[in-house]
């Protein structure tokens, strides 16, 4: 069975076998002790510290899971300026009202909207992929309809 790849960003990808490495050191340890601490109290059919201890347990060991699988199904995109905005550029756009923003073009699994990091799949991504500096860029939003005009499109 193949599964769908997953795109990505290098930094995404290294940022999630981070995660991956602390669940399984760090977070496997932490929650074994206590674990240890509960069986130690003595009847763990009353045990609510050790209740809690298997279910961070079997939480740690899910998300390790899924960490795991897309890491396995991780594709790195290497961005290509000759090719316009792509996954990994940093975009900065003006608005109609003259406002700048920055913008980078992330992996889904590396949206952080707050941070200004836009999955390459919304409709926000979608609409910048290939721009170029000076193009002009109408995007749907949930609000209605937005334009933008692209001041740079630059890869780190």
């Amino acid at each position: 069975m193949t599964q769908e790849r997953i795109t990505m960003t290098q930094r995404g990808y290294d940022k999630l076998a981070e995660t991956l490495h602390h669940l399984k050191t760090v977070r496997r340890e932490q929650i074994s002790e206590y674990m240890g601490i509960a069986i130690a109290d003595g009847d763990l059919r009353e045990s609510a510290a050790y209740d809690e201890a298997r279910m961070q347990q079997s939480e740690n060991e899910a998300r390790i899971a899924e960490i795991e699988n897309q890491l396995e199904r991780a594709e790195i995109i290497e961005g290509d300026a000759s090719k316009g905005a792509g996954l990994g550029a940093k975009i900065r756009v003006r608005d109609e009202k003259g406002n700048e923003r920055q913008f980078e073009l992330v992996g889904t699994y590396e949206v952080d909207v707050p941070r200004g990091r836009v999955s390459d799949a919304s409709p926000f991504g979608q609409a910048l992929a290939g721009k170029r500096e000076g193009d002009k860029v109408t995007v749907q939003l949930p609000k209605g309809t937005a334009n933008f005009e692209v001041l740079s499109v630059d890869y780190d």
